[in-house]
Order: structure tokens, then C-alpha cells, then sequence
């Protein structure tokens, strides 16, 4: 049984929408959360973003605006969900769609009419310019201008058994991703203070191991 820190715990329920309490003129339908006849975004975009085409990797989320260092620029919503039934029944209908916050719980949509609404569109990139607060929110690590593509590291929220070529095109991009990128030194040091809070919590514990 995994416990799971308060701190931790507050952050993940805040964002799962579907546990929580409808507001005044709202209606649930097959878990669905609508306001005034529209389904409500399980996740959240900043108003300085939009998602258009990536030279990356398909859609990405762009700034439309300046966003200032620190900035929230998304918060990714869904259910809680074990790895079992991520890789079940989850990732063979979806695809990647979740955001990994302890070493067997994920946040997930679970329905092709969720996905749409939970997705984030930032892209994996080696020269990534957004980090984590907590287990779901995303900032950013610098100032950012408008028209940049806003992306995330994978070795900031994964701690898994992959091996995937990367193909971001960053000057310094490491050509292969791996779930235990975290486990880099040069990384730690890179992203400290942006890593998720799972993985922070795991990185001191090694730290405090040796």
C-alpha cells in the first residue's frame, strides 16, 4: 500500500475533476463533469497558450504571450489511476496520455471523450523551458516570449523502464530518453527546483542514502 504525503495528496485531488463536488448549474454525465451543456477541460491551459503544429513531434502548446519565470502555465487533470490499469486498459486505447505522481499511481483520462480534454500538448524537449510544482502543475523554468514552444523534460515527472529515441532537435538533446533520466547528475543539477515532487522526494532520498 502506498501512503501518500498530505502535501502530495491535496495536490493530486485538487486537479481530479472527477471526484470533485459539482458547482451550481453543473451536471455529471457518465463521470463527465458540463457546465451549461459543456463538458469542463479536465486540465488546464493558460490563456497565453495554444496548441498548434510542432516541428518536435505533432501538436504542441505554444505561448501566445510573454510568460514570466515561475509563471503556471498548465495543470494536467484526470483520474487516479494504478500502473495496471495504465497499462491495460489505458495506454492501448489512448496511447501516452498520463502523468506518472508516485511509483504506482498516474493521472489519467480513461474514455476517448476525456483524453481530448485532458491532453496538455507540451512536447518532451532536452532544452525544455517548463518544470514541475508539485505532481501536476506546470511552470516556467525562465522567461518565456511569445511564439515559443513550451515543453517539459520527461526526466522531470518519469521514473519507468523505457528506452525511446528522442528526437527533439535541441543542441544538447541526449538522442536517447530513458525512464531513469532522472537519476542523472548533470540533470539533477539542471532542474533542481523542477522536478516533480515525486521524484524530488526520490532524489533526496539517494542523496541522503550515500
Amino acid at each position: 500500500m502506498i501512503s501518500l504525503q498530505a502535501e502530495h495528496e491535496r495536490n493530486v485531488v485538487a486537479a481530479v475533476v472527477s471526484t470533485a463536488e459539482a458547482n451550481d448549474g453543473a451536471r455529471r454525465g457518465e463521470g463527465l463533469l458540463y457546465l451549461d451543456g459543456k463538458m469542463l477541460p479536465l486540465s488546464y491551459l493558460s490563456p497565453k497558450t495554444e496548441v498548434r503544429e510542432s516541428e518536435i513531434h505533432g501538436h504542441g502548446l505554444f505561448a501566445i504571450a510573454d510568460i514570466a519565470k515561475d509563471e503556471v502555465v498548465a495543470v494536467k487533470g484526470g483520474h487516479i489511476v494504478d500502473r495496471k490499469t495504465l497499462r491495460e486498459k489505458i495506454t492501448p486505447q489512448l496511447g501516452p496520455v498520463e502523468i506518472q505522481i508516485d511509483d504506482d499511481l498516474f493521472v489519467a483520462p480513461v474514455t476517448d471523450e476525456e483524453r481530448e480534454f485532458s491532453m496538455l500538448y507540451s512536447n518532451h524537449s532536452c532544452n525544455a523551458n517548463l518544470g514541475m510544482r508539485g505532481e501536476i502543475t506546470f511552470v516556467a523554468m525562465r522567461d518565456i516570449r511569445a511564439g515559443e514552444e513550451l515543453t517539459h523534460d520527461w526526466a522531470m515527472t518519469d521514473d519507468d523502464g523505457y528506452s525511446v529515441e528522442c528526437k527533439c532537435g535541441a543542441p544538447n538533446c541526449r538522442k536517447i530518453l530513458t525512464g531513469k533520466d532522472w537519476q542523472r547528475p548533470e540533470l539533477q543539477k539542471r532542474y533542481a527546483g523542477y522536478f516533480s515532487a515525486y521524484l524530488a522526494r526520490k532524489i533526496g532520498a539517494h542523496c541522503h542514502s550515500e
